[in-house]
């Protein structure tokens, strides 16, 4: 109960000195564009979840840390959403999946191994290209010998 009081007096001081530098007409709209960004990500958000499954699929990621940024991902949408400047900027840093990945992961350990991963099915792939590429052909000679 504490911490939404807390949270809620520094957000009305943000709000307000940000209100009163921009002005009632500008804030309106940041209310509305960033409702309308927040309401887009969270329709995209399967888009996110792909790419953090593949992550999973290559161990780049464990699953606990899968879970948490997709977390992020919709803890953030929905801070954009909900009416406010703290909250605003809170939904869009947690949209960078840099900074989720440093609040996940301190040390980031896995991104060595992912990028070793990505590299080797990225080899396996152009050779696949390369030797798609091919065609084995036979050729046999029409002419017959006569001696």
């Amino acid at each position: 109960m504490i911490y939404f009081v807390v949270y809620l007096f520094f957000e009305v001081l943000i709000s307000v000195n940000i209100s009163s530098s921009i002005g009632g007409f500008a804030t309106f709209f940041e209310i509305l564009l960033s409702a309308a960004f927040g309401i887009m990500i969270l329709l995209n958000f399967k888009e996110s979840l792909k790419e953090n499954l593949t992550a999973v699929s290559y161990n780049c990621i464990d699953l606990e840390e899968f879970q948490k940024l997709n977390l992020f991902t919709l803890f953030g949408a929905i801070l954009l959403i909900v009416p406010g400047f703290m909250t605003d900027i809170l939904g869009v840093l947690m949209q960078f999946s840099v900074f989720t990945t440093m609040l996940v992961n301190k040390y980031n350990m896995h991104s060595q191994k992912c990028d070793i991963v990505n590299a080797s099915y990225k080899q396996k792939n152009e050779n696949y290209i390369k030797e798609s590429d091919v065609i084995d052909v036979e050729i046999i000679s029409d002419r017959a010998t006569t001696k």
